[in-house]
């Protein structure tokens, strides 16, 4: 173009412009192309920034009027430009949709094999080891009472070990039970003793989630009944389990507190260096039989309680609780 541009020029550009654009905006075939597309005409060193650049050499009453037509222009090759976006993505939408079309009247090729849940096989395991000792599966409701989840157990009302665990309270005197020793109480008020139960299910506690800490988690239980039981017993008991479970890992008791065992104690294993603490038990405290009628000069017996979370976690090299209850499969794959 010379220097003695008129308005007219200018505005056949601009159509011409609008034309050409249009065209090959319509043509585009992915975004790549839109891009292209945008910069040679839209762009800082466009066609159209070089057709405005002229409009210098107008007169003060013609430059608004090419203004004004630049930038509807403008506009307009902006809009044909998402609307050509928004198009590809439908058709590439549609292309995907033919492409995975399912018959579903077709025979079946072959049926994905399912996965255990960790948790689920941990549990069957600590069941199973158990049961090779002699103890009967038992289970219990998860909604208890007041009476079963506590007084029963020795600890009344007002007692400082409540805090130890803090409860979901419905209505009615009923909660989520705490821990899973509920079950012996109920297996003891139906069966004399002797007994030798293994009580495995699912318990709530209002715990804060974190890594190692979720407020539904699976404890077993452990309670065996009879006459001369003692706390040699226990021990050999626990070491025999957890000698099946971990393999030769070094074990240790240490001393502790629960309302409803007395002694009662903690067990810890060594696992990677660390002592790591796996399990709490004791000798049932005699308050616990008298209260359900078992006469504690004739029977004596212990009881043990496990956090199976803790003990997949530690099994398959587990760090996070969390992962148990994602329903990750690339997590759940690998068991």
């Amino acid at each position: 173009m010379s220097n003695n541009v008129s308005i007219k020029q200018l505005n056949d550009d601009l159509e011409r412009l609008e034309k050409e654009a249009a065209n090959n905006i319509t043509l585009a075939g992915d975004k790549e192309d839109l891009e292209r597309l945008r910069i040679q005409f839209l762009g800082k060193k466009g066609r159209l920034s070089k057709i405005l650049g002229l409009m210098g050499a107008l007169n003060s009453s013609e430059r608004p009027i090419i203004g004004q037509r630049a930038n509807v222009l403008k506009n307009q090759l902006q809009e044909l430009i998402a609307d050509r976006v928004s198009n590809l993505k439908e058709e590439a939408l549609t292309e995907l949709i033919a492409s995975e079309k399912l018959d579903v009247t077709a025979p079946s090729s072959g049926r994905p094999f399912g996965h255990r849940h960790p948790l689920i096989s941990t549990t069957e395991q600590i069941v199973d080891i158990f049961c090779g000792l002699g103890y009967e599966v038992h289970e219990g409701p998860e909604i208890e009472n007041d009476f079963y989840n506590f007084e029963a157990l020795n600890i009344p009302e007002n007692h400082p070990a409540r805090d130890m665990q803090d409860t979901f309270y419905l209505d009615n005197d009923l909660l989520l039970r705490t821990h899973t020793s509920p079950v012996q109480i109920r297996c003891l008020e139906k069966t004399p003793p002797p007994v030798r139960i293994v009580a495995p299910g699912r318990v709530y506690r209002r715990d804060a989630v974190d890594a190692t800490h979720s407020p539904v988690f699976h404890q077993v239980e452990v309670l065996a009944i009879d006459k001369g039981l003692d706390f040699s017993h226990l021990r050999g008991t626990v070491m025999a389990f957890l000698k099946t479970f971990f393999g030769d890992l070094p074990v240790r008791f240490r001393a502790s507190y629960f309302p409803f065992t007395e002694p009662s104690v903690e067990v810890d294993v060594q696992w990677k260096g660390k002592w790591l603490e796996v399990m709490g038990c004791g000798m049932v405290d005699p308050a616990v039989l008298e209260g359900l009628g078992i006469d504690p000069d004739i029977w004596t017996g212990f009881a043990a309680g496990l956090g199976v979370e803790r003990f997949c976690m530690v099994r398959h090299g587990i760090d996070d609780i969390r992962r148990f209850y994602t329903s990750d499969l690339r997590f759940l794959e690998q068991f």
